[in-house]
């Protein structure tokens, strides 16, 4: 694909329920969690990770997942996404009516000993009971590739590495692989030089881009993979997030920045801007803070 050819519709994959509050101080009971989806999916956000079923003594944020199922007003058009790191956590996930679930793995084995405390091998190994459990429950598994650019340990991390890991990912299953920038510390040039990579294994429909904006560089690398035909990108609402595990993270794409520049490149994504500025106003407001979105500041 040409630097000419932009997608003409990109699907978003809003995590700023799971992926951004599941980094915050504060914590944030069921009931707002689940009304910030609810504002999210009104808005016209069709994938949302609704939450992940960790131990809570390790990511405090979560707890109380099950109950946020519960809770949020669900829709027949939307998937709503569950985290979960191993069988027990996909028990859970069906239990509460997940009807999409989402396995995470890295690029970096300095990365998936401090986040997981084992290495990426054992980490996919990991996931075999749970590709056999979603596939006889017809749930639909994406995978996370974290640190594709580079990692807060070991530093660089080359493409064939990633590439690697995305082929065990769609091997065993997953429908499709979000490529994650977990520092926030990629360029346009290295986005362009990972997903050539990638996309020697992979075909362009199966790959998603995750990017964090640490230095200010994720709608540029944005920009750089819908170049290269990526056409699902996944972002925060009011750019909450970052990662507990990478000193220095920024938070991620601001959703409402995302569908600002894909207003303006005439893209199609089906999402409402002005509701999607009021669920980021509506959690700054619940966290005490602005929001991490440049639109959202520019439009009040």
């Amino acid at each position: 694909m040409s630097c000419t050819e932009l997608p003409s519709q990109v699907r978003i994959v809003e995590v700023g329920a799971r992926d951004g509050l599941q980094n915050e101080r504060q914590l944030i009971d069921a009931a707002t969690r689940a009304q910030l989806i609810d504002l999210l999916t009104d808005a016209g956000i069709k994938s949302i990770e609704a939450g992940s079923f960790v131990n809570s003594a390790w990511v405090p944020q979560m707890a109380g997942t099950e109950d946020v199922f519960k809770l949020i007003k669900r829709r027949d058009d939307v998937r709503y996404v569950a985290l979960v790191p191993n069988i027990r956590g996909f028990e859970y996930a069906l239990k509460a009516q997940a009807n999409e679930v989402a396995i995470f793995a890295a690029a970096s084995e300095a990365f998936s000993q401090k986040n997981i405390n084992c290495s990426i091998e054992e980490s996919i190994d990991r996931f075999s009971p749970i590709m056999s459990a979603a596939k006889a429950a017809g749930i639909p598994v994406r995978g996370y590739v974290s640190c594709v650019l580079g990692c807060p340990y070991e530093g660089d991390v080359t493409p064939a590495k990633v590439a690697e890991v995305v082929a065990r990912l769609l091997a065993m299953g997953c429908y499709e692989v979000s490529l994650g920038d977990t520092v926030g510390v990629g360029t346009p040039a290295a986005v362009s030089r990972m997903l050539k990579a990638v996309l020697e294994i992979a075909p362009v429909e199966k790959l998603a881009v995750h990017f964090h904006d640490t230095y200010g560089q994720a709608l540029t690398n944005v920009y750089a993979s819908l170049q290269m035909g990526v056409a699902v990108v996944d972002s925060s609402i009011a750019g909450l997030g970052g990662c507990p595990y990478a000193k220095g993270a920024a938070g991620n794409l601001a959703t409402e920045d995302l569908v600002y520049m894909l207003n303006g490149l005439g893209i199609e994504h089906g999402i409402e801007l002005p509701k999607l500025i009021s669920a980021g106003q509506f959690i700054s407001n619940k966290l005490g803070r602005r929001s991490g979105s440049k639109v959202a500041l520019a439009a009040v």
